[in-house]
């Protein structure tokens, strides 16, 4: 799935703290004590709505123009941001027949790492298969990437 760029509106709260929200991603509201706190959150908000939508098979909504923004009435925008993101490559569910005891292993392994049965099988196989841990995402991060740019 193609690269795709959203805007973003970054709004200081009531009590001087941050908020940023995506016109596109209705509800989805990140917010900080500092503009940096507030943007570092709604990148990886923003990666995990991806891609639970990804793995949901939801289509992403097309970005909105910037001058079909609607601001809210008691909004104070101070900044208009675009970020664009990554989807993740889609994931596909297969069966596989392994010994019990094989399993059991995996499992302690997984679970010592902090990861999944499926992100741990996946990171073994990755890894077989010529691709370094350095190349890849941390399994336990989001799997979409995402890229900010200030306008």
């Amino acid at each position: 799935m193609p690269k795709k760029f959203y805007p973003a509106v970054l709004e200081r709260g009531a009590k001087g703290a941050f908020a940023i929200w995506f016109p596109d991603f209705p509800g989805f509201v990140a917010g900080g004590r500092t503009q940096e706190e507030a943007l570092e959150k709604s990148e990886l908000s923003l990666a995990r709505v991806v891609d639970a939508m990804a793995e949901a098979d939801q289509p992403l909504p097309d970005p909105t123009p910037f001058d079909k923004i609607s601001v809210p009435k008691n909004c104070r925008p101070i900044a208009y941001l675009v970020v664009g993101i990554e989807p993740p490559n889609p994931s596909e569910r297969v069966n596989v027949y392994l010994p019990r005891n094989l399993i059991a292993r995996a499992d302690k392994r997984a679970a010592e790492l902090g990861m999944s049965r499926s992100s741990f099988f996946g990171l073994a196989i990755s890894t077989l298969v010529g691709w370094s841990y350095k190349d890849m995402t941390s399994l336990r991060l989001p799997r979409s990437k995402v890229h900010r740019t200030d306008e």
